[in-house]
């Protein structure tokens, strides 16, 4: 099941996108779970899947204005330098244990929608990653049990400020300047996706593939993430990791590869679907 937020005549809505189109759930059980995040607190996702039965679509998802997938996480925490390929081309040395930043919800939009160069920087910098959305929370969660926390995945460009993420040794002020992150287009469900499929990474600009990786490729997996994270904060449904970028980022190119104005980025996973964004300038 794909799930998708979303704007519609005017308010914030979420439901399943099929091929005939979008089945809203907001008026079929939004009264009970007025968003995606509710829904996935509830534990409610057979439910959805019973409200959508046999439904017609109610939009075209080319009509929506969409939003990112959980627009209202509690958290958004994100791994850097979790490549081989990035940690070597960052000239970083292997640690332990992840490396973690943290994002807010209002540094991101949605596919489809405007990511913006602020006008601090002209170093704006693409990220292709993997989001995993998680589904049941808890601390302290095991790496074998960890699955069973997933509720889905989705595509996500961690834009960076680089030149302001390397204002000190913490990534914080690069990574959270306003729309510079998008999240979308939509989350796969994690029965679609089986515990350990390889899934494959792509990121370009143009068309140009810039960037490309396997999890295979991962540091710390998905389950070694789920369990670092949870033993010191308690992970709540609709919480989001971002889970490390591929070796290719712009800053690490002669000459720099930086997006701008009028570009068009795209973040694929071959499970999951396409991100797409054109660049603006604030």
């Amino acid at each position: 099941m794909k799930l998708a937020s979303y704007r519609a005549a005017g308010s914030a809505s979420y439901g399943v996108v099929t091929a005939q189109g979008v089945i809203d759930l907001g008026h079929r059980i939004g009264a009970r779970y007025p968003d995606l995040r509710a829904l996935l607190t509830a534990n409610a996702l057979s439910e959805a899947k019973k409200a959508c039965a046999g439904a017609d679509a109610d939009y075209q998802l080319a009509d929506l204005h969409l939003l990112p997938v959980i627009p209202n996480p509690d958290k958004i925490i994100c791994v850097g330098l979790n490549y081989e390929e990035h940690r070597v081309e960052s000239g970083r040395d292997k640690t332990d244990n992840p490396t973690l930043f943290i994002r807010f919800a209002g540094s991101q939009v949605g596919a489809n929608q405007p990511m913006l160069r602020p006008r601090e920087s002209t170093h704006f910098d693409y990220e292709a990653e993997i989001a995993v959305i998680i589904g049941k929370g808890g601390r302290r969660i095991s790496a074998d049990d960890s699955w069973s926390h997933v509720a889905g995945y989705s595509c996500f460009n961690d834009g960076s400020v680089r030149d302001w993420q390397r204002h000190t040794s913490q990534f914080t002020a690069g990574k959270n300047f306003a729309a510079t992150g998008a999240f979308g287009p939509w989350m796969v469900t994690a029965d679609e996706i089986p515990p350990n499929t390889v899934m494959t990474l792509t990121g370009r600009l143009n068309g140009r593939e810039v960037q490309r990786a396997t999890t295979e490729q991962m540091i710390f997996k998905i389950p070694a993430l789920v369990r670092y994270i949870s033993a010191f904060i308690e992970l709540l449904p609709g919480d989001v990791i971002v889970s490390g970028t591929p070796g290719g980022v712009g800053a690490k190119r002669t000459p720099p590869l930086w997006m701008v104005p009028g570009d068009t980025v795209e973040i694929e996973i071959d499970k999951v679907g396409i991100l797409q964004n054109r660049i603006v300038q604030d």
